[in-house]
């Protein structure tokens, strides 16, 4: 008898909590308020308090110093057993913090879990960075989001650094990526969805979303994501009275005018970034223009259909990453860069407003007008395939020497496996020489990033040093590896300034002192003279210009530093 004021403890708590509402502030308030990043930590310290399926987990800081945190629901407490069966289900919310939607549709999706309001699923267990971006969600304010309907407050669409964190996956210049990248490899999920706002054309919906691009996400996945999951959720939302559509890519014009495009979320991007880990990924983008109350119940129907169709379809989901992972094997083209193709149209049932232009009340000049009173229904032209431009082979490894730090960190953070060499060794390597490229001259996002970057390929046998990076791409993170380490790839750690130290040239020379020598490397390598001369002939603007032609002699000599212009990322193609 002496366990029963304990047992009567337990039962107490358990019927309290029964009792207990455990309303969101957003269901407190108006309709139109949003929790403040208190309330949020708050709530969920409350429901994890009194359900035992609800874990709080602390990951590293981000930018402001508060800790990122994850919240799973799991009943049968496996979660960290990396051998569990189940399907996971991670939700990304305040990546914006001025899109608050899914911040508070989350909390009453994990209360209505937790409390036995939904259906605890049997085979799905779910996880949700709560605030992704604190700093900006404690920068409140109502004036910032001037296109946007509600709530009355919200936060700041930068983070503490002022960084857009939904540009920075690649980069990862921020605490927000680095804690992000720790929590989605350690989950490894099924299905990965980041919760917006749009911005843009009008239209009727109030929920459009971004299904990942399904072309880079490779066929056998991105197959089913475009003909089997998504055709089911937007038909499961249309059950619940809430129309969707594709996100509405048409800026400047209307979305009828020569329709759009499907949005091509590239690795910068969180469903980029996840689609390379064969993670089927979903941005939700409600409608600024919507009340908010309706937005907010439209985010949690939209995870809740989700959550049944993983439910229901999680074993097909792992076959079909088990399938994509074996189309992306060393010796195979792997796509760096693509373009829509628009050969492939498809007919898109659109419900929208008629747009047309009248004078401005505030410039010169006419505005565009979108006028409610006038819904339509039209089919408009949607251009949903892209096709590749450039590709490379996949290679057996990257060997990357020790000195760059700054790039095997980041490796090894987003889950790369990779060994160090036990000795000095030479080894036969594919070696590309930058050729070509521009940069931009504004800046982004703390960068000022490279476009339409151009190598050579030469084979080469090199030493390399004990402790230097031997990666394999037979893993199942080849594709982040392919779209960093490729510097042709858009997205790429050269594009994004990585290896900015090679584009310098660091030695140098006196055109009075190198005068002498050079003409003494001309008269020992006659075939150098010609080529030369052929240049000077072929080449009218070179012809005029000493300088250049002194530079031409110097950058074809032994003295001419190796490291100028070398990547210092080498690939082996074969074991």
């Amino acid at each position: 008898m002496k366990n029963l004021p304990l047992l009567l403890f337990v039962l107490a708590t358990s019927v309290f909590a029964q009792k207990k509402d455990f309303k969101t502030p957003f269901e407190k308030g108006n309709g139109n308020q949003s929790a403040t990043y208190d309330e949020t930590v708050a709530f969920y310290n409350d429901l994890a308090a009194n359900f035992e399926t609800i874990s709080i987990n602390d990951g590293r800081p981000e930018d402001s110093g508060e800790i990122l945190q994850l919240i799973v629901f799991d009943p049968d407490k496996i979660f960290f057993d990396p051998e569990h069966k189940k399907t996971v289900i991670l939700i990304n919310n305040g990546i914006h913090a001025g899109e608050p939607d899914g911040i508070d549709a989350t909390m009453m999706l994990f209360r209505d879990l937790a409390t036995g309001k939904i259906k605890t699923p049997k085979n799905t267990i779910i996880a949700t960075i709560p605030v992704y971006n604190i700093g900006g969600m404690l920068n409140r304010n109502s004036t910032t989001r001037i296109n946007q309907d509600g709530p009355e407050q919200y936060g700041f669409r930068g983070n503490s650094r002022n960084y857009d964190l939904n540009r920075d996956f690649i980069k990862a210049d921020t605490g927000n990526t680095w804690g992000f990248a720790r929590f989605f490899q350690l989950l490894d999920p099924e299905i990965f969805i980041d919760n917006h706002v749009s911005n843009g054309a009008d239209y009727q919906y109030v929920l459009t979303y971004i299904m990942t691009n399904h072309n880079r996400l490779g066929k056998s996945l991105g197959d089913f994501l475009n003909k089997e999951m998504t055709p089911t959720l937007v038909s499961d939302l249309k059950k619940k009275k809430v129309e969707s559509t594709p996100y509405v890519n048409a800026w400047g014009e209307t979305p009828d005018a020569r329709g759009f495009a499907q949005f091509d979320d590239s690795p910068r991007y969180a469903t980029g970034y996840t689609s390379l880990f064969n993670s089927v990924g979903f941005v939700v983008e409600t409608h600024m223009l919507k009340k908010y109350d309706k937005r907010v119940k439209a985010t949690y129907a939209f995870m809740v259909s989700a959550l049944d169709y993983a439910e229901k379809n999680g074993g097909e989901i792992k076959a079909r990453r088990r399938e994509n992972a074996m189309e992306f094997v060393p010796g195979t083209k792997y796509p760096l860069t693509w373009t829509i193709d628009s050969a492939k149209v498809e007919k898109l049932g659109f419900l929208g407003y008629e747009g047309s232009y009248k004078k401005s009340d505030v410039t010169t000049g006419d505005r565009l007008f979108y006028d409610r009173k006038k819904p339509y229904k039209k089919t408009i032209p949607f251009y949903k395939e892209y096709k590749p431009v450039k590709e490379v082979a996949i290679p057996e490894y990257y060997l990357i020497p020790q000195g760059w730090w700054n790039v095997t960190r980041l490796l090894a953070n987003n889950g790369i496996e990779s060994t160090r060499i036990d000795n000095d060794t030479v080894i036969e390597v594919e070696s590309y020489k930058i050729a070509d490229f521009k940069t931009a001259t504004n800046a982004y996002e703390g960068h000022y990033n490279h476009r339409q970057t151009k190598v050579t390929t030469s084979k080469v046998k090199m030493n390399f040093r004990a402790g230097d990076y031997l990666i394999p791409t037979r893993q199942k993170g080849v594709k982040y590896l392919m779209e960093t380490l490729e510097p042709e790839a858009g997205d790429s750690f050269f594009n994004w300034n990585f290896f900015d130290t090679i584009l310098q040239q660091k030695e140098g020379y006196s055109d009075y002192v190198f005068e002498d020598l050079a003409a003494e490397i001309l008269k020992d390598n006659p075939k150098l003279k010609a080529e030369l001369d052929e240049k000077r002939k072929s080449d009218a603007e070179f012809a005029k210009n000493p300088g250049a032609q002194l530079d031409w002699v110097y950058k074809h000599s032994d003295h001419y530093e190796k490291a100028h212009l070398q990547y210092p990322v080498y690939r082996i193609v074969s074991p």
